[in-house]
C-alpha cells in the first residue's frame, strides 16, 4: 500500500489496487475562522494542487462532517459522481451537497475487493462528546495488503482498545495533535498515542491531524521527543510531514 499525508486528517491511500481519499479539506490558508483566537484556520497551505490530489481517487471516505474533515472546497472540488462512504446519519447532508453516490457506512462492506468496517470512535470524554458529535474510524482490509485500522478523531477510550487488540492491525492511523475543546482534549496526544504504540507493539502507527490547527497543544516535534524519551524506535512511530508519503507493507 501507499499513504499520502495530504493536510490534517486528509490521507490518499492506494490499497488493494485502488486509490481512496479520507477526510478531504481543502480550504485555502487562513480562510477559515479560529477555533480559540489563536490563528485563522488552517495554518498551512495544501501541498500541492487539489486537481493533482484528486488524479485517481475512486473512493472517498468522510468520517464526519466537522469543516475540518469535509469542508466547503472540497465539497465543490470533488466530482459528485465519485462514490463517498459515510458515518449513518451524515448521508442526507452529503446527498444535498450534490452528491449521488452516498453509502452509510454501517456495517462490513466491501468494495472493489477492499473490506471496509465501521469502528467506535469517541470525539472526547464525557459531555464535550455531546458537543462534538458522533464520529467513527474503520479498518482496511485485502488480500495481500497490510491490515489498517484507521481510528480517526478520537481519543484512546475502551472500544479503541479493544479494536487494536480484536483486528491486530499492521498499520494504525491516529490523529495525535491533543486538540482541545474548552479544556478538554478531543483526539489523541502524545501519551495517547504512545500508549497505542504499547499496545499494538506488532504494527507501525502513523501520526496524523498535526500543525493544521488553532486548538492542537502537540507538535510533530513534540510526539517526536516524547516518543524518543520513552525509548520508542522511530521506525514504529512515523510522523509524516504534509505531502509526506509512505509505501508500507506487513
Amino acid at each position: 500500500m501507499q499513504l499520502e499525508l495530504i493536510r490534517n486528517a486528509t490521507l490518499k491511500v492506494t490499497y488493494g489496487g485502488h486509490i481512496l481519499l479520507i477526510d478531504p479539506y481543502f480550504a485555502p490558508r487562513h480562510s477559515l475562522p479560529s477555533f480559540t483566537g489563536r490563528s485563522p484556520n488552517p495554518m498551512t497551505e495544501l501541498p500541492r494542487a487539489i486537481d493533482d490530489i484528486l488524479e485517481g481517487v475512486e473512493l472517498v471516505i468522510v468520517s464526519h462532517l466537522h469543516t475540518d474533515h469535509f469542508d466547503a472546497v472540497a465539497k465543490e472540488r470533488l466530482p459528485k459522481s465519485l462514490p463517498i462512504l459515510c458515518q449513518p446519519g451524515d448521508e442526507q447532508k452529503i446527498r444535498e451537497a450534490g452528491f449521488a453516490d452516498v453509502t452509510p457506512l454501517s456495517q462490513s462492506t466491501v468494495w472493489q475487493g477492499v473490506t471496509i468496517t465501521p469502528r467506535q470512535g469517541s470525539h472526547g470524554v464525557g459531555p464535550v462528546v455531546e458537543k462534538m458529535g458522533s464520529v467513527i474510524g474503520f479498518t482496511l482490509e485485502a488480500d495481500g495488503e497490510p491490515t489498517v485500522y484507521w481510528a480517526g478523531d478520537t481519543v484512546l477510550y475502551p472500544p479503541v482498545v479493544e479494536t487494536i487488540q480484536q483486528v491486530s492491525p499492521d498499520i494504525i492511523v491516529t490523529h495525535s495533535c491533543g486538540a482541545r475543546w474548552d479544556g478538554d482534549l478531543i483526539v489523541m496526544d502524545d501519551n495517547q498515542t504512545l500508549e497505542v504504540s504499547r499496545l499494538a507493539p506488532q504494527a507501525t502507527v502513523i501520526a496524523t491531524h498535526m500543525e493544521a490547527l488553532d486548538h492542537a497543544t502537540v507538535t510533530r516535534l513534540d510526539l517526536r521527543r516524547s516518543a524518543n524519551v520513552a525509548g520508542l524506535d522511530p521506525s514504529r512511530l512515523l510522523i509524516p510531514a504534509d505531502g509526506e508519503m509512505f509505501a508500507l507493507g506487513r
